[in-house]
């Protein structure tokens, strides 16, 4: 993550929507209102994805936005796929697949994959032919991704890897995976050095899947990872060998764009409803419950948050495209929209009183989705860890360890110097 004050940066980013933009989200949302919440909610309660929903807008070249036009993409970017995203889960259908297939590997195969890489896997992410999911977190590596454990060990010209995954969506309806293993240590930092690597059958011999019950509304199932002796060939490597960290990176920032628009879309989708509810129900004195203070202004502070948030999300997405420094906005803008999401949804469902509970009111079922995007990819606690110690006084972690680390060399030192002095005293008084 990159720590350059936002302040001291610049990317070209449009007060107003262009017109190409404003048409896409009419597109989108036209196509996402033919299938409606409830298509959500089918494919959540049986766990199959949205196939339908993906299929069409595959067909019509949403799904390849960002990827290059020669490897059958648009040649567009980030901001044009966080619109397709937003637009979904506007309309009740949030996709967490998009995040993974189209925001990370589609992010990732263009900058680092090989020239036979791009050519095999990047027109399946465009097309929405082939999915790809992520394979990074493990029961004792969540946020610090340093401590990777699942290693892959050269063997001949193949790698072996071993290890857990934990917490990996949907690889039960996977065409293939993005792997980060740990290929070695660094000498000098004693940490581990990471590869990724492109697994091909998602169900390859050495590998195993266990299902993790969640109360997680959504079409994407969990599941845990098992690697035991999976091998792997050598062209699966996507960038450097034990140089995994840049792509990664390269990945995760859009990874936290796109989970921000799931918030804010969710969020634009139940101020809506809770809008239109606050007009139509009349409990007191034959008025809307809407024209109370007490329903309104609370509507109307989530979606001023809203609209707060959705301005650093296109900041973030628009520094990405300009291929600047977009980690800091894309911790921001994540961390805001997941507030803001949550508080709108909590807001509706409020204004809805016991209806806000219902499943046909269409609003509790996305509770978990907007909660998840509290904890993941990143959480807030740790996107407030990083910038406490890049921009404030406040001693963050990083702060803290060089306190220690000075206060230790200080302290050996002084130590030093007196033994110096008890050992020049001493040879001066035998003499």
């Amino acid at each position: 993550m990159t720590t350059t004050p936002v302040s001291d940066r610049s990317a070209t980013i449009a007060l107003q929507p262009t017109d190409e933009e404003t048409a896409l989200r009419e597109a989108v949302s036209g196509v996402v209102a033919r299938f409606g919440h409830s298509y959500f909610q089918e494919c959540a309660r049986t766990g199959e994805p949205m196939q339908q929903l993906w299929d069409t807008l595959g067909e019509l070249g949403f799904l390849g936005l960002n990827i290059p036009e020669q490897y059958g993409g648009q040649g567009a970017g980030l901001t044009e796929l966080a619109i397709v995203l937003e637009e979904m889960s506007a309309g009740g259908c949030p996709e967490l697949a998009m995040v993974l297939s189209q925001g990370i590997v589609g992010s990732i195969l263009p900058l680092h994959g090989t020239d036979e890489q791009k050519q095999r896997y990047l027109p399946g992410i465009a097309s929405g032919a082939e999915k790809f999911v992520f394979a990074l977190t493990e029961p004792d590596a969540g946020s610090n991704s340093h401590n990777v454990s699942t290693t892959a060990v050269r063997d001949g010209s193949d790698w072996v890897v071993n290890g857990t995954k934990y917490y990996i969506s949907g690889i039960d309806h996977a065409d293939h995976f993005l792997l980060v293993a740990k290929t070695g240590v660094d000498e000098k930092s004693g940490r581990g050095e990471l590869t990724l690597f492109i697994v091909d059958d998602p169900n390859p011999p050495g590998f195993d899947k266990q299902l993790i019950p969640t109360a997680l509304r959504a079409p994407e199932r969990q599941y845990t990872l098992f690697f035991d002796g999976m091998r792997l060939p050598a062209d699966s490597v996507v960038g450097q060998v034990g140089a995994g960290l840049r792509p990664l990176f390269d990945g995760l920032n859009p990874e936290r764009v796109l989970s921000a628009v799931i918030c804010t879309g969710i969020g634009r989708y139940a101020v809506a409803k809770a809008a239109e509810y606050a007009r139509t129900r009349r409990v007191w004195g034959g008025v809307p419950i809407g024209s109370h203070q007490g329903v309104a202004h609370p509507l109307a502070e989530a979606a001023i948050e809203l609209e707060a948030a959705r301005t650093m999300v296109w900041r973030a997405a628009a520094l990405f495209d300009a291929a600047l420094p977009a980690g800091e906005e894309s911790n921001i803008a994540k961390f805001l929209a997941s507030r803001a999401g949550m508080k709108a949804l909590d807001t509706a469902i409020q204004t809805h009183g016991g209806n806000g509970l219902a499943e046909d009111y269409g609003l509790a079922d996305l509770w978990s989705i907007v909660r998840l995007q509290q904890i993941a990819p990143v959480s807030s606690q740790m996107v407030l860890n990083h910038y406490a110690s890049t921009h404030s006084n406040c001693p963050g972690p990083t702060d803290e360890r060089q306190r220690r680390r000075t206060h230790t060399t200080t302290y050996r030192q002084g130590v030093a110097r007196w033994v110096d002095r008890r050992r020049t005293a001493r040879i001066g008084h035998c003499r």
